[in-house]
Parts: structure tokens; sequence; C-alpha cells
């Protein structure tokens, strides 16, 4: 495959900054419930409270997903809160809070609130600054630089068939076309008369990134090009300069993109300063069964791309 492949690396941090990126709905949630009194009582079970601020903070998340607030949500909202506390006393009035699995539990619950409480707290009294996003915006701005190219290709398995193309494009450059739906092994453009649209050459790999670069509008490569794949024959249709939005546009984005490294900085620092002393070894995963990694349950790769 001619475009390179972005492996995304996915992990606690970058899931806690996920959810961290959610403070705005967390403060709007906590400016509803300032209203509320921390006093005031929606229900009471065998003595305990529930408390006006529970309801409130569940109806502010099921709203998202179209719960309407109106009386009859909230008495079922009461009534599930009511049935979940009714239980959870009995549960405690038969030690059950005690037990080592629940206490685990409890205690993992706990740690999960809290860390996305500091996570939270983070984002509100560190904020981004025009310094900071302005200073990101000129990397990605010089990694953005250069041309955008529009070209087809022709993929062919041997060098030989490779040159039988370019001689025959001697004669007619106009027959790029149709020689590419004939010829190509690349079903990604075959079909398209082997048309790979607008692309960064650095997104390819280098030797048909490097080839084309070096090509006039309307050329065509009168060597084959050789890669992992085979053998190019490549026609350069037009160049463009890499379109660049401005700050203004990627502001948004930007932001929480600066946010999530800003703190996951600070993780890493307060890991690194951290004693972690690791007394057991991870169990060794269970091999994936055979069946499940047998290449005619897997997509046919697309040769076209990298």
């Amino acid at each position: 495959m001619l475009i390179k492949s972005r492996v995304v690396l996915t992990s606690a941090v970058a899931l806690l900054a996920l959810s961290a990126c959610n403070s705005k709905d967390a403060d709007k949630t906590a400016a509803a419930g300032a209203s509320t009194s921390p006093a005031a009582v929606a229900a009471t079970v065998n003595g305990t409270a529930i408390s006006q601020k529970q309801v409130e903070m569940i109806l502010k998340q099921q709203a998202s997903q179209g719960m309407p607030d109106n009386a009859e949500s909230r008495k079922m909202i009461i009534d599930n809160l009511a049935m979940q506390l009714i239980v959870a006393q009995e549960a405690a009035k038969k030690g059950l809070d005690k037990t080592p699995d629940v206490a685990d539990q409890l205690e993992m619950i706990k740690q999960s609130v809290l860390a996305d409480a500091y996570v939270q707290d983070y984002m509100k009294t560190n904020t981004v600054t025009d310094e900071m996003l302005t200073a990101e915006y000129d990397k990605i701005k010089a990694q953005a630089a250069g041309n955008q190219y529009k070209a087809r290709h022709i993929l062919v398995e041997k060098e030989a068939d490779a040159k039988d193309i370019i001689a025959k494009l001697k004669k007619d450059p106009k027959a790029f076309e149709a020689l590419a739906k004939a010829k190509s092994k690349d079903p990604g453009s075959k079909d398209k008369g082997g048309d790979l649209g607008w692309f960064d050459p650095r997104g390819m790999v280098p030797e048909f990134g490097a080839a084309v670069a070096k090509l006039e509008k309307d050329k065509f490569t009168e060597e084959p090009v050789k890669s992992q794949f085979g053998y190019h024959v490549i026609m350069l249709e037009d160049t463009r300069a890499n379109p660049i939005p401005t700050l203004e546009q990627v502001k948004p984005r930007l932001t929480q993109q600066v946010q999530q490294q800003n703190m996951k900085k600070m993780l890493d620092d307060m890991k690194a300063k951290a004693k972690i002393e690791i007394t057991a070894a991870p169990a060794v995963a269970a091999p994936a069964s055979a069946t499940a990694a047998t290449p005619a349950s897997a997509p046919a790769a697309d040769p076209a791309k990298k």
C-alpha cells in the first residue's frame, strides 16, 4: 500500500484526557447544581436522604441521551435511586461491604472518581495560552509546508511490462487511462484509470514520492519506478501548494490537542517521580485461536496503499 498507515496509541492517559475534555459539561452541571441547596432532599429511604443534587446530576447526564426534564423523569430517577439505596442498605446489613471483593471494587471506584476529579481540576486550572497555541500551530505549519500532487499510476509485477507500457505511452500519452484500466494491478485506482487524486508525496512510499516530485506537469516516468509492490508508471497531472488552514480555523481542535499534550506530560512526570514496585508479573495472555488468525478471515489488502 502506498499511503502510510497511522498508528494511534491509546492508553489510560489518553482516556483520561478524553474524559477531561468534557469538563465544560461538568462545569455546566456544577453551575446548575449551585442553585440547589446541598441540604435539599428529594426523598428519604429508612432515614437516609437522597439529595436533590443527586437527582439533578443524573438528569444532566440523561439529557444528552434525549430524556426530558419533567415530573415523570424525576419520579423515575428518584424511584431508581431509592431501590438502589434499599438494596445497598440490605447488603451493608449482611456485611457485604466488608467482603474482600466488594471492598476492592469500592476502593477502585473511589480511585477512579478521584483520578477523574484531579484531571478535570487540572484542565480547569491549567488553561492553554495563546503563546502555546501559536507555538504548536507554527510546528504543524512547518510540517505541512510543501506541495500536493495529482497523479495517475499503473502498477505491474514485471519491469518488462512497465517498459512496454512506457513505450506505448511515448507513442500516445493520452492512452494512459485506458492502459491503467487494462494493465494495472492496483485495485484501488485501476477502475479510475490509475487516478490517485491529490496527495502529499511524503505520504507515499519513498520511491513513489521521489519520482512524482521530479515530474513535470503532464509528463510520465520514462523509466519504471520500483517499489515493494512492483513497478510503477506514473503520470503527473497537476501540482498545488499544501492547503494550510489558519490558526483560527483549527483553534478549537488545537486547544484540545495542546491540553492533552500538557496533561500527558504532567502525568508522565508524576509517574516518573512515583515509587512503583511490581511484585508479581502479569499473567501471560492466551494465544489467539488459529481460526481467528487465518488469512481467509482478513480483508484483502489494497496494493495501491501502504
